[in-house]
C-alpha cells in the first residue's frame, strides 16, 4: 500500500507514518527542510518537500498514493481541499486528523461534567469554530468519490513511535515543573481531559485506514484525568515533596501563551470513544496516563 501522511515529522503523523513504514508500506511524508527530510528517512519515510500551501505538491503526492493521512494541521483548509479535490472520484481514503478541543470550553481550571461521545451535538467556542466547520466540510466529500474519515483525539501522551517524540500537555507540564521544582497547574487544576497513549491511538488509524466508512468521525480516548491528578504524578516522578501549586490565568497565559492557556491546559476536554470501540472494535490497551507519567517513560 502506498500511503502518503502530512506531518511526518511531528507526533501523530510520525507515529503513524513510521508504523505504516515499518510494517513494509510505501510511506511518504510532507516534510519542509532538509534536517526533517533526514529525519524521516531514518524511519523508511520518503520524504516530499513542501508546506501546507503548496498546493500542486499536496495533489500530487495524494494522486500517487493509495491513503492519504492528515496529520499536520486540524485548521489548515486550503490543504484538506487540495487533497481532497486530488483524491475525489478515486475512492482513496482520506484520514483527517481533529482534536477534542472542539468540545472545550474556557473554564479557567474549574471542572466540567459536560461528556461528550460522536453522537452529542456541539457547540463549539468561538476559537474552534472554524476547526468543527472544516469537519463537517471533509466528511461531506463522500458524496464526491472519496472516502474520508476523521480521528478525533483527546490529550495524546507517551513516546512517539517516529521522528516527532513529544506530544503538549504532558511535556509542557514536566517542563514547567523542572523549571519551578514544582509542578503547577493552571488555577485549580480541577479541569478535566480525556485522554489516549500514542500506542493505542496508533492502531486506531490502522483501523480507520482499513475499515472505517466514508463520513466517519470518531474520537479517540482511553480515561480521563484532570490537570491537577496530572501535576500530582508528576511532582511523585520528579521526587518533589508536597502538593502540586496553582497559579493565575495571566501566569498560564505568560507560560504557554493565551490560547494554549485558555483553551487546552486550564479547558475541559470530556470524551468517549463509543463508535470507535463499536464499529471498528478497537480496543486500547496502553498504561493508563498517571501510571505512564509515574512509572514509564517520562521516568525513563
Amino acid at each position: 500500500m502506498k500511503v502518503f501522511c502530512t506531518g511526518a515529522s511531528g507526533y501523530i503523523g510520525g507515529s503513524v507514518a513510521a508504523h505504516l513504514a515499518a510494517a513494509g508500506h510505501q510511506v511518504t511524508g510532507l516534510v519542509r527542510s532538509v534536517e526533517k527530510a533526514d529525519a524521516v528517512r531514518a524511519f523508511g519515510i520518503e520524504p516530499v518537500m513542501g508546506t501546507l500551501d503548496d498546493a500542486q505538491v499536496l495533489a500530487r503526492a495524494a494522486q500517487a498514493a493509495d491513503v492519504v493521512v492528515n496529520a499536520a494541521s486540524a485548521d489548515h483548509k486550503g490543504a484538506v481541499v487540495a487533497l481532497l479535490d486530488a483524491l475525489a472520484g478515486s475512492g482513496k481514503a482520506f484520514i483527517h486528523t481533529s482534536g477534542s478541543s472542539i468540545v472545550g470550553k474556557r473554564s479557567r481550571g474549574e471542572r466540567s461534567d459536560d461528556i461528550f461521545d460522536e453522537d452529542t451535538p456541539i457547540t463549539p467556542s468561538p476559537a474552534r469554530a472554524a476547526r468543527v466547520e472544516l469537519n463537517h466540510f471533509i466528511l461531506g466529500y463522500h458524496d464526491k468519490g472519496c472516502r474520508p474519515v476523521i480521528i478525533c483525539p483527546s490529550l495524546i501522551y507517551g513516546i512517539g513511535h517516529g521522528a516527532g517524540r513529544d506530544s503538549v500537555q504532558i511535556p509542557l507540564l514536566i517542563k514547567l515543573a523542572k523549571k519551578r521544582g514544582n509542578a503547577t497547574h493552571a488555577g485549580p487544576g480541577e479541569n478535566i481531559w480525556s485522554n489516549v497513549h500514542i500506542d493505542d491511538l496508533v492502531p486506531l488509524y490502522m483501523l480507520a485506514i482499513d475499515k472505517a466508512p466514508a463520513g466517519s468521525f470518531y474520537f479517540a480516548e482511553n480515561g480521563e484525568n484532570s490537570m491537577r491528578e496530572a501535576c500530582v504524578a508528576i511532582n511523585r516522578m520528579l521526587g518533589f515533596a508536597g502538593p502540586p501549586s496553582a497559579m493565575s490565568m495571566q501566569e498560564a497565559a505568560a507560560e504557554w501563551g493565551e490560547g494554549t492557556a485558555e483553551d487546552t491546559m486550564a479547558s475541559n476536554s470530556r470524551v468517549r470513544a463509543e463508535r470507535a470501540r463499536r464499529e471498528l472494535r478497537w480496543r486500547p490497551k496502553a498504561r493508563p496516563l498517571i501510571e505512564e507519567i509515574e512509572h514509564g517513560c517520562y521516568r525513563e
